[in-house]
């Protein structure tokens, strides 16, 4: 059974993670903006009212709708979505029913999608591109 204890360790291993200061989320700088990729899910739990923190539940960034829809479809038990989540690339995982080690994976993939693509999730220098030799004429 995964915790938010977990989930902190994880995304906080990766390079340029920042956690929210006033609720539990995690996002990386790209671009001088913070991007989300993993939070808590906060619930409607009656009409009109304020949403409510589900610490048992997790919303975590996708690359896009067909990575969403292939989750969702992987195992209902594990993922789910709600009306608040239609047409945005992100999933609500129960981490009950999830270990940290199938955790891990999600949330890597999921910075992977807000990072900047010259950060390395393992922390290594950015590659650099070698330059094709100049033609000379």
């Amino acid at each position: 059974m995964a915790s938010q204890a977990d989930v902190r360790r994880i995304a906080l291993s990766l390079p340029a993670t920042e956690e929210a200061p006033n609720h539990f989320a995690f996002s990386v700088r790209n671009k001088g903006k913070l991007k989300g990729f993993v939070w808590v899910w906060m619930e409607r739990v009656a009409p009109k009212r304020a949403r409510v923190p589900q610490p048992n539940v997790i919303a975590v960034r996708v690359a896009n709708l067909f990575d969403k829809d292939f989750l969702l479809s992987l195992d209902p038990v594990k993922f789910f979505t709600e009306p608040h989540y239609n047409g945005f690339p992100a999933v609500l995982v129960r981490l009950p029913a999830m270990t940290a080690r199938e955790l891990r994976p999600l949330i890597m993939e999921a910075w992977r999608c807000q990072a900047p693509k010259d950060v390395d999730p393992k922390g290594k220098a950015p590659r650099r591109r070698m330059a094709a030799p100049r033609r000379r004429s």
